[in-house]
C-alpha cells in the first residue's frame, strides 16, 4: 500500500512558501536595475505585459501538474509521458546548481550581519596601513564599502587563474548558512511550513521601515524622481522587452521543479488558478514596493556624494584663491569657476585636473546590480544614516531571509524527487537524504569561498541555469498542450477546482507563451555566439577598480559543461527510455 503523502497544514501555508521562494534577492537588486536602464516607470509597461503573457500562465502551469500528478519534478513529467522522466532530471541539476553557489550569498549576509553591530561600520572608513601613517593604498584608490567587499571579504585575487586558498572565515559562514537551511527543510513540510511564515513576512516588515526611512533622507525625492520618470523612447528597443520577459520568468523560479514539489503537497482539490494569481502579482507588487525603497536610498546616495563633491570643489577653490568664506556656495559655483576662470586663467589652469564635474545626473545614472548594488551601493549609503547599526543589521537580516526562502525552494525540489523515489526512500530516513545534500553542497560551495570564488560565482550565476531554464520550460509547455493534450488537461482541472481553465489560459500555454520562450532562447543563443570570446570583470587592487578580461580556455570548458549538464538530460531521458522500452519488446517476443 503507498504510504500518504505529506501535506501542507493549510492553503495560506502553502501560498507562503511559494511566495517565498518566489520573492527573492532578485527582486530587491535586479529589478531595480532594470528600471533604472530600461525606462524608469516606462519598463513597467513591458513588464506587465509579459506578467500577463508569460509569468502567470506558466506560474499556474506549473503548480496544476505537481497538484494533479502529485510528484516532484521527476515524477511528474515521468507521468504525462516516459519519454519526459529527462525533464524532471534536468530541473533537479539546475536546481543543484543554484543550490550550490546560491547559499554563498547567505554566507556573504552572515558575513556583514556579523560585522554590523561594531562602532564604527568596518566598511565606513579606509584601514590604517600596517605602519599606521595613513591608510591602506588600495582602499584610498577606491572607496572603503568597495575596499571592505572585494579585500576584506573576498580577498579576490587579481584574475580567474589566481585560484588562491579558501578563506575560512568565509568557510564557516558558508557552513552556517547550510545548517540554517539544513534544520529548516529538516523534517520536510512540517518543518519547512513553519519558517516560511517568517522568511516570506519578515522581508516586508524590513522594507517597510525601510520605506519609511528611505522617504525622510535627504535628496530621496531625487532618486524617486528619476524612478517614475518614464522614458518612453526605450520601448522602442527590443532588449527592454526581452529584460522583462527575463525578469519575470526568472523571478517566478520557473522549470527549477520547486513549484512543482512545492504543490505536490497540496490538497487535489486547492485552487491552484487563484494561488497562482495571487503569488505572481504579489511578486510583480514586491519588485515595485522594493524599487521604491531602492531609489530613495539610492537619492539619498547620490545627493550626499553629488554635495560632497560641490563641497570639495568649493573648499579647493576657496584655499586656491584666498576667498572670503561664504563668497562661494553650491548656488553661485558656476559663476564664480567662469569669474575665476577669466581673472586667472593661469592659476586656474593648474588647478583644473583637480577640479572634478560634479554632476547630480551622473551620479544617478550609475546603474549597479546583484552583490554590487546588495553589498556595496546599500553599505555606503547605510554607513551616512544615523545609527546605522541599526540599519545594517535589518538590511541583512533581510537579505539573509530572501535568501533562506529561496533556498527552502531549491532544495525541495532536489529533496521531492529523491525522496518520492522509493529505492532510496525505503533505505535512508528523510532527514539523511536531506543532511547529505546540504553537506555535498556544502563542500562543494567551498570553491566559492577561495580567493577566485567572486569568479567561479559569477560563471554560475551568469551561465548555469539560463538556457537550460528556457528549454525546460519549453519541453514543459509544449508536453502538457501536446503530448498530455490541452483537453485532457483542461478535464484534470475541472476535476481539481471545479471549473475548465477559460480562453485565456489556453490561448497563452498552447500559443503565446511557447513563442515568447522561442524568441527569449534565440535571443540569447545569438548574443553568445555574437559576443564573441566572453569576458569577466576582474578586480585590480593598483587601480582599485574592475577591468575585463577573458575568460581563460578551461573557464569556457565548464561554462560549456554547465550548460550542456542540464539540456542533454532532456533527449538522454527520452533515448534511454526508448530503449529500454525497445529491450523490453524485444525480450518479450523472444520469450513468446
Amino acid at each position: 500500500m503507498e504510504k500518504s503523502r505529506p501535506l501542507w497544514d493549510n492553503p495560506l501555508q502553502f501560498v507562503f512558501a511559494c511566495i517565498s521562494y518566489a520573492v527573492g534577492l532578485g527582486n530587491v537588486w535586479r529589478f531595480p536595475y532594470l528600471c533604472q536602464m530600461y525606462g524608469g516607470g516606462g519598463f513597467l509597461i513591458p513588464y506587465f505585459i509579459m506578467l500577463i503573457a508569460e509569468g502567470m500562465p506558466l506560474l499556474y502551469l506549473e503548480l496544476a501538474v505537481g497538484q494533479r500528478m502529485r510528484q516532484g519534478s521527476i515524477g511528474a513529467w515521468k507521468i504525462i509521458s516516459p519519454y519526459l522522466c529527462g525533464v524532471g532530471v534536468a530541473s533537479v541539476v539546475v536546481s543543484f546548481f543554484l543550490s550550490m553557489y546560491y547559499n554563498v550569498i547567505n554566507a556573504w549576509a552572515f558575513w556583514y550581519l556579523f560585522h554590523s553591530f561594531q562602532d564604527p561600520l568596518p566598511w565606513a572608513t579606509c584601514p590604517l596601513n600596517s605602519n599606521r601613517t595613513g591608510y591602506e593604498e588600495e582602499c584610498e584608490k577606491t572607496s572603503s564599502t568597495q575596499y571592505f567587499w572585494y579585500r576584506q571579504t573576498l580577498n579576490i585575487s587579481p584574475s580567474l587563474e589566481v585560484s588562491g586558498s579558501v578563506q575560512w572565515e568565509q568557510a564557516l559562514c558558508l557552513t552556517l548558512a547550510w545548517l540554517v537551511v539544513y534544520l529548516c527543510i529538516l523534517r520536510g513540510t512540517e518543518s519547512t511550513g513553519k519558517v516560511v511564515y517568517v522568511t516570506a513576512s519578515l522581508p516586508y516588515c524590513v522594507l517597510i521601515i525601510y520605506l519609511i526611512r528611505g522617504l525622510t533622507l535627504h535628496g530621496a525625492v531625487n532618486g524617486l524622481v528619476y524612478m517614475f520618470t518614464p522614458k518612453l523612447e526605450q520601448l522602442s528597443n527590443p532588449k527592454t522587452w526581452i529584460s522583462a520577459a527575463t525578469q519575470i520568468f526568472f523571478s517566478l523560479g520557473l522549470g527549477f521543479g520547486s513549484l512543482i514539489a512545492f504543490a505536490s503537497y497540496n490538497e487535489p482539490s486547492n485552487n491552484c488558478e487563484r494561488h497562482a494569481i495571487i503569488v505572481s502579482l504579489i511578486n510583480s507588487a514586491t519588485s515595485i514596493f522594493a524599487s521604491i525603497v531602492t531609489f530613495s536610498i539610492y537619492g539619498f546616495k547620490a545627493t550626499f556624494n553629488y554635495e560632497s563633491c560641490i563641497n570639495k570643489v568649493i573648499l579647493l577653490l576657496m584655499n586656491a584663491f584666498d576667498l572670503e568664506e561664504g563668497s562661494l556656495t553650491a548656488d553661485n559655483l558656476n559663476e564664480m569657476k567662469d569669474y575665476l576662470m577669466a581673472t586667472h586663467p593661469q592659476e586656474y589652469a593648474q588647478l583644473l585636473p583637480q577640479l572634478k564635474n560634479c554632476s547630480l545626473e551622473a551620479e544617478l545614472d550609475t546603474a549597479v546590480q546583484g552583490t554590487g548594488l546588495a553589498f556595496i551601493v546599500y553599505s555606503e549609503a547605510i554607513k551616512n544614516m544615523e545609527v546605522p547599526q541599526l540599519y545594517s543589521v535589518l538590511y541583512f537580516v533581510m537579505l539573509l531571509m530572501l535568501g533562506i526562502g529561496s533556498m527552502l525552494g531549491n532544495t525541495a525540489a532536489i529533496l521531492t524527487p529523491l525522496t518520492d523515489s522509493r529505492v532510496i526512500a525505503a533505505r535512508f530516513p528523510k532527514e539523511v537524504i536531506s543532511g547529505v545534500v546540504c553537506f555535498i553542497n556544502c563542500v562543494i560551495g567551498l570553491i566559492f569561498t577561495m580567493e577566485a570564488g567572486n569568479y567561479w560565482f559569477d560563471i554560475f550565476n551568469d551561465y548555469a541555469a539560463t538556457l537550460s531554464l528556457l528549454l525546460i520550460v519549453l519541453v514543459e509547455t509544449i508536453a502538457v498542450c501536446y503530448i498530455y493534450g490541452i483537453r485532457r488537461f483542461e478535464k484534470d482541472l475541472h476535476n481539481m477546482i471545479g471549473r475548465k481553465p477559460n480562453w485565456y489560459w489556453k490561448i497563452m500555454w498552447a500559443f503565446v507563451s511557447p513563442l515568447l520562450i522561442i524568441s527569449l532562447f534565440i535571443f540569447y543563443l545569438t548574443d553568445y555566439i555574437l559576443t564573441g570570446t566572453l569576458q569577466y570583470q576582474a578586480w585590480d587592487a593598483t587601480q582599485g577598480q574592475l577591468v575585463t578580461k577573458d575568460y581563460p580556455s578551461y573557464a569556457l570548458a565548464v561554462i560549456g559543461l554547465l550548460v550542456a549538464a542540464s539540456t542533454m538530460c532532456i533527449p538522454l531521458g527520452a533515448l534511454l527510455t526508448f530503449i529500454r522500452k525497445r529491450l523490453k519488446r524485444e525480450s518479450v517476443s523472444t520469450v513468446a
